[in-house]
């Protein structure tokens, strides 16, 4: 449920609305694509997850199988990544309660959730538990309810068939803007997928990882596969992709799905599940968020503070400060109403930049350790791993040349790098004058 929490937020509930505008009927298959890259990428983190299971996970293996310096700079961009992408889900959150007070500005909404999701996660990790487990079941059963519903809609089991005209008959077809609609759908869709790594974060709390962080990654793996491409199928056959798709989503595609048949109240529930499930990964990525942090702290390459620990075992210093950066970064809602688009360009920079680092440090880890160690191993490895890294890096490229919203990626994140090389060097100085003081 913690992982599905992380996974299945915005980007699915109004991250698809652009998906689909880009690629129409055809998102599916860049829905498939984005899958495939998360399943390699799962695999991978689950092996290194059973031999070393630690709160820092793959920040903790950029240090190992690559150099200090990875371990830095992937452990800082992918807070970076997360802070910055749960204030985009602060923003989504806000955009979803227009729903119902059109007249509240977003920003209220979104810092007023954003200050919210600090509270929660100061608390204990048995109170985030509990409190994620039921937020991401609410929008388990709503999703596994519309397929249900809308496959008997589909297929016509007991009621008149709705069939697959809109997959094929509107204009321009199934692919309606060709491969580069497809290709840029995959790059929304890579988003949607982020969050998965949770579980490998939380290997260093689990019980017994060996057992359940390998079978929460896969059986997760599968389930988004079968919530994303079942519902998008169903959601473009229900409702012409023109109506779902929009560069700029004002509303989530599922809402308006009920909204465009005329039926308000419905429209209403899955609103409440949006903004539900926007809150969830909200909580869940902080959580991830803040042990990223905390881990850097303990690695002494964060300020000692960020790892004082409260009565009940929480990293209430990493919360904060994650908290008050998202709380600045959600504040972007008042400036744009692409704030939601701006966000989530910066945090995939980021997202798609650790993705490669953890499949870099799987071809290390698979040359140094020993194969007695490893309980499963990624199928056809190498492969996988390499045409993963190429796409990867393709979709970095194209993010690059688009000069509607997605550059603005390049334009925050290679400063970004920057700050955190300079940072590295000047931390590393001040520890090495440390120790000849010392």
């Amino acid at each position: 449920m913690i992982g599905l929490g992380g996974a299945i937020g915005t980007g699915l509930f109004m991250g698809s609305g652009i998906a689909i505008g880009y690629a129409g009927p055809a998102v599916l298959i860049s829905y498939l694509i984005a899958a495939a890259i998360a399943v390699v990428m799962v695999f991978s983190l689950s092996e290194m997850a059973v031999v070393h299971p630690t709160a820092g996970s793959f920040g903790v293996y950029a240090e190992m199988y690559i150099g200090r310096w990875a371990g830095f700079m992937v452990r800082y961009t992918y807070w970076f990544a997360q802070v910055i992408a749960i204030g985009g889900e602060a923003v989504a959150a806000g955009v979803f309660m227009q729903f119902w007070f059109p007249d509240v500005p977003v920003v209220l909404w979104a810092t007023g959730f954003a200050a919210a999701m600090i509270w929660v996660n100061a608390r204990s990790v048995a109170n985030f538990g509990s409190f994620e487990y039921w937020f991401a079941l609410i929008k388990v059963v709503a999703i596994v309810l519309f397929i249900i519903f809308g496959l008997t809609f589909i297929l016509g089991i007991g009621v008149p068939a709705i069939g697959l005209h809109n997959l094929t008959q509107l204009p321009g077809g199934f692919m309606p803007n060709g491969w580069t609609g497809v290709w840029f759908g995959v790059l929304i869709a890579i988003f949607s997928f982020y969050g998965i790594e949770l579980i490998a974060v939380t290997s260093g709390e689990a019980e017994d990882p060996a057992t359940a962080i390998p079978a929460a990654l896969r059986s997760m793996a599968l389930r988004l596969f079968l919530f994303y491409v079942l519902a998008l199928g169903i959601m473009v056959s229900f409702l012409p992709w023109t109506e779902a798709g929009a560069k700029v989503v004002t509303q989530s595609p599922f809402v308006r799905l009920f909204a465009y048949g005329g039926i308000r109240h419905v429209a209403g529930v899955m609103n409440f599940v949006v903004v539900t499930a926007a809150l969830s990964s909200m909580n869940t990525n902080l959580y991830l968020a803040s042990r990223m942090l905390f881990s850097l702290s303990r690695s002494g390459l964060a300020p000692g503070f960020l790892e004082r620990l409260s009565e009940r075992g929480a990293p209430v210093a990493a919360i904060v400060t994650s908290g008050l950066v998202i709380m600045v970064t959600a504040s972007l809602s008042y400036a744009t109403a692409a704030a939601y688009n701006y966000l989530f360009g910066m945090a995939l920079f980021g997202g798609v930049l650790v993705w490669m680092a953890i499949l870099v440090c799987h071809l290390r880890f698979r040359r140094q350790v020993d194969p007695a160690l490893l309980i499963r191993r990624s199928p056809f490895f190498p492969v996988p791993q390499i045409a993963a890294l190429i796409l990867l890096a393709a979709l970095l490229l194209t993010m690059a040349f688009d000069t509607q919203f997605w550059n603005v990626a390049w334009i925050v994140g290679v400063p970004w790098l920057a700050l955190l090389a300079i940072a590295y060097v000047v931390q590393g100085r001040i520890a090495a004058r440390r120790a000849m003081a010392g």
